[in-house]
């Protein structure tokens, strides 16, 4: 048996030929035989099967940046925290990391630094790139608002800023710990918060530029996460009412004890 098709036909059937089949001046002959189909296509110029592929140009892909640093950059970026996330007081360990939030208007950066004791953010920063400066500036807060007297570690990945000239500077009196090469398991409690900010409240928005950021992260730092969320690790309490009651314990001890 033999079917003849037409070129609009087949424009319809074989949308990935459509280009080609402008040449066709024949038909596809079908013959049917007891076991098996077989097609042949006649009258189609050769060029016609490269026609729509010339409009196909390499497409240039920017190379993947590494600024994680590997684990064997120094001897130095030691993992000193190693996942010991309940420390006995307050400023007795700081963990710090960055995310990126989306606008409307392009990509901002929130760099903050958590007490691990309370797992309060005590101080942030908000910009329009990754520089090292923004992570100073959110550091330079953090010891400006907090007292560090006592040894104090702070814990971060390994990225670029983090192993800086300028962040060992700012942090000369601290001890720095790192995570290990791509593993943030090992600063959870910071991941875990950048994604609940997020999940609880900036993807509820559609934000529209850097200053509609700013204002939506600084209402829910500074009159809720800070202030009223509670947490299972505060034992229910927000992060400012578990570190009162330590202020508060510990005027107790010392009144007992004098």
């Amino acid at each position: 048996m033999t079917i003849c098709t037409s070129r609009k036909y087949l424009k319809n059937t074989c949308h990935g030929l459509r280009n080609c089949l402008r040449c066709a001046d024949s038909i596809i002959t079908t013959k049917s035989a007891s076991n098996n189909d077989v097609i042949s296509i006649s009258g189609l110029d050769q060029t016609c099967y490269t026609s729509s592929f010339e409009a196909l140009t390499a497409q240039w892909i920017k190379p993947y940046t590494i600024t994680t640093k590997d684990s064997d950059f120094s001897k130095k970026l030691r993992n000193i925290l190693d996942e010991q996330f309940n420390p006995e007081r307050p400023n007795a360990v700081w963990c710090s990391d960055i995310t990126y939030i989306w606008t409307m208007d392009g990509f901002v950066y929130l760099t903050s630094i958590m007490d691990l004791y309370s797992r309060k953010i005590i101080a942030w920063t908000l910009s329009k790139t990754m520089e090292v400066s923004c992570v100073i500036d959110t550091v330079n807060k953090a010891k400006s608002r907090r007292k560090i007297d006592a040894p104090l570690i702070i814990h971060s990945d390994r990225g670029s800023q983090y192993v800086s000239k300028e962040y060992q500077k700012a942090t000369v009196k601290m001890q720095r710990s790192y995570s290990k090469k791509a593993y943030p398991w090992d600063n959870a409690c910071l991941e875990s918060f950048h994604a609940i900010i997020k999940r609880e409240w900036l993807n509820r928005f559609k934000i529209l530029d850097y200053n509609h950021a700013y204002r939506l992260i600084f209402e829910y730092l500074e009159t809720f996460y800070n202030t009223m969320r509670i947490h299972s690790h505060c034992d229910y309490m927000s992060p400012d009412n578990f570190e009162k009651l330590f202020v508060k314990m510990q005027n107790e001890n010392l009144r007992i004890a004098g």
